[in-house]
């Protein structure tokens, strides 16, 4: 349950007053929620700049294209001429050094005559101009009485906006919800507060929505650094609890004696590369230990994770024990199936795959036999958490691409068995700052080498100023028999980007050109549509594959040696590596084209760079996150999945390392989180969402 200290924070925006159904309508758009989003949401939506209205010159002495306020006398007024509408209304004010003039277009009539009565001293704030040889404000940001400028705070924050949102709307809204906030107790201990220089969680809050220095509003100034940690103590904390309750004494393990891994070793095609070798001792290892397993091992595309998953898989059914593999897409279960199946028939264990497309009777028939314990590999997507999959004896979980799921998700995996030992697969190879993020502290194994005879990749930049030249030179490659994907970043034309070229689009032209050797593939498809054409383009029926991004995980077809993508400014730098990691899986020498528009900014054309100098996905990985952070990295930002909304990698990484520290002695001090601290790392949990790991502390 949820401390009903809290309860404030959790009351929806349209609680405020002057905040109705309109207003609610732009805050879901503006903070990403389907629902009404909470006060809590709007004050973590934090200020990205500040207006700064402590300049307070004389009329003569303000420069123009700054930010003044000035001290005036109202002197008269020129409203819009009757029928001109398009004419402003002219105020003219003077201090004893000078004139200016306050200009409003479009204004109400009696509005402006009211804000500054004529005779009246005001102050006006707003950014000078010159005009005619005056100086000018057009539509002051502010205009006040000296009982207003007492209250004045001389430093505005400014925040992300969306179209129709008043950037004097948001700041009322958030100005009402802080006055809202509950007194919550101290969750961080006082020896951190102290050596980190934190103020209490309420007055950072303050500070960086009413800054009272320039510096207040700074991600790496002390109040927002102090939100960041609370938020990274949070997730850590929340990660702990997961992982003690998977590191308790495990009953029977589940290595058996190595007789069903030999023979999938014998039937591989190729030798294990060396760091295969080592991560499949390591799980095998683990899985002996009187602990559960909790192991991530990331490599490459193409560096072989599903072989080192299966002699995984294998170890636990020599033990008698099934293993589950969930994926995060349909295509990549499937493409696990395909390596998976020819290598567990010689040795014969059971595979079946369960995603939404098994219905019916096949969908019975599955389920009846993974009960019945006929099934010792369960492949599939978030179908294998439904209520009605029931294992005979779950003892390993291997979760692919788990930046995907949520906790929820690896909890009910994990709930499916006894001491279900956990087995994470990450194609991303992921820097180690943003491993303890979001894994925790959790044993790392990585597959460095790619497997022996693959051949190295030629990727070039090409402006799309060259298109016709590399339609032509396609055109050749095709008459040799090569197979070649092309990769667009839509499925069909957006009205919002205009210039990016739609899958679609390219595959009537290249269709008109190339006949029936063109086929298309995308995200929209029905499952079983998707499969029949990458079926055709793997068997050589169509040479040529339009597609989206959807090729970007989990699609072999070794035969395929020539990839452009276009619009390639336009994908990040982990993207870019993965679309490429489709080509150079076969023993051909194979091209990689990166069609770009120009002018391209410095971004695009440094991530450009990165991605022609080196195919290792370490150094791409440690490469993207100095680019664009860590939400990008993980794919996540594209998917709204749980990243961090204060905390951010490239600023506050120390942070993560002392959270993570933290809430390791949390735990091993007080791990049922009782008495006054417990309470108050309770609301923190709850605070920012990571309390679905609260359950653990009293379960078994």
């Amino acid at each position: 349950m949820r401390p009903v200290l809290l309860n404030p924070l959790f009351a929806p925006v349209t609680s405020l007053p002057g905040v109705g159904p309109k207003q609610d309508k732009l805050f879901r758009y503006l903070l990403g929620h389907d629902e009404t989003p909470r006060l809590l949401d709007l004050l973590f939506h934090l200020p990205v700049s500040v207006i700064d209205r402590r300049a307070r010159p004389k009329i003569r002495d303000a420069m123009p294209g700054t930010v003044v306020t000035l001290e005036v006398t109202v002197d008269r007024h020129r409203p819009a001429p009757p029928g001109r509408s398009r004419a402003p209304h002219l105020v003219y004010a003077s201090d004893d050094t000078g004139d200016v003039v306050l200009t409003y277009f479009r204004a109400q009539p009696g509005y402006v005559e009211k804000l500054l009565p004529v005779g009246a001293k005001r102050y006006v704030s707003g950014t000078a101009q010159m005009f005619d040889g005056t100086l000018q404000i057009v539509h002051p940001d502010r205009v006040i009485d000296e009982a207003g400028l007492a209250k004045l705070s001389g430093i505005d924050p400014v925040y992300p906006l969306t179209e129709g949102l008043a950037l004097g709307s948001l700041r009322r809204a958030v100005a009402q919800a802080l006055q809202k906030l509950p007194e919550l107790p101290e969750w961080i201990s006082s020896e951190i507060s102290r050596r980190c220089n934190f103020s209490s969680w309420a007055e950072a809050l303050h500070r960086v929505h009413v800054p009272t220095e320039l510096t207040d509003i700074l991600p790496q100034g002390p109040f927002w650094s102090r939100l960041a940690f609370d938020e990274l103590l949070a997730g850590q904390l929340a990660l702990a609890l997961v992982r003690a309750q998977l590191r308790r004494p495990a009953g029977s393990r589940h290595a058996g004696d190595g007789h069903l891994r030999n023979k999938i070793i014998d039937a591989l095609p190729y030798a294990l590369t060396a760091s295969q070798q080592q991560a499949a001792a390591a799980i095998s290892e683990d899985l002996r230990q009187p602990v559960r397993m909790l192991r991530l091992l990331q490599g490459d595309v193409g560096s072989g994770k599903t072989v080192v998953a299966l002699l995984a898989a294998a170890a636990v059914a020599e033990a008698g024990k099934q293993t589950a593999l969930m994926a995060p897409t349909e295509i990549l279960a499937r493409q696990h199936i395909k390596t998976i199946v020819p290598l567990a028939e010689r040795a014969g264990l059971q595979v079946a795959i369960l995603t939404g497309r098994e219905k019916g009777k096949e969908r019975r028939d599955i389920v009846a036999r993974l009960a019945g314990g006929d099934i010792d590999l369960l492949v599939g997507t978030h179908a294998v958490i439904q209520d009605d999959v029931v294992f005979k004896a779950l003892a390993l979980a291997v979760v692919d691409e788990q930046h995907r799921f949520g906790v929820r998700e690896r909890l009910a995996l994990t709930a499916k068995g006894e001491a279900v030992d956990v087995l994470v697969l990450s194609a991303t190879p992921i820097p180690r700052t943003l491993v303890l993020t979001y894994f925790g502290d959790m044993d790392v194994s990585e597959l460095r080498e790619k497997p022996a005879g693959r051949q190295p990749i030629d990727t070039r930049a090409v402006p799309d100023s060259r298109l016709n030249e590399v339609i032509d030179a396609v055109g050749r490659a095709l008459k040799s028999g090569k197979l070649v994907y092309w990769i667009c970043p839509l499925v069909e034309e957006s009205e919002t980007i205009d210039h990016l070229t739609d899958a679609e689009q390219r595959f009537e032209s290249l269709k008109q050109r190339f006949g029936d050797k063109v086929g298309l593939v995308h995200g929209k498809m029905r499952g079983s549509d998707k499969d029949k054409v990458m079926a055709q383009f793997a068997a050589g029926e169509i040479n040529l594959l339009v597609a989206t991004t959807v090729v970007e995980v989990g699609v072999d077809v070794p035969a395929a040696t020539i990839m452009v993508i276009e619009n390639a400014e336009r994908f990040g730098l982990a993207q870019l590596h993965q679309l490429r990691g489709r080509i150079g899986r076969g023993s051909e020498a194979s091209t990689c084209l990166l069609l770009y528009r120009e002018p391209l900014g410095e971004m695009s054309a440094a991530r450009l760079r990165v991605i022609r100098e080196t195919t290792d996905g370490f150094r791409i990985a440690e490469e993207d996150l100095k680019l664009r952070g860590e939400g990008d990295v993980l794919g996540t930002r594209q998917s709204g999945l749980p990243g961090y909304r204060i905390a951010r990698s490239d600023i506050h990484a120390q942070l993560i390392t002392q959270a993570r520290d933290e809430a390791l002695r949390i735990l091993k001090d007080n791990p049922k989180l009782t008495g006054k601290r417990g309470e108050a790392l309770r609301c923190l949990l709850y605070l920012f969402e990571r309390d679905e790991a609260l359950p653990l502390i009293g379960a078994g």
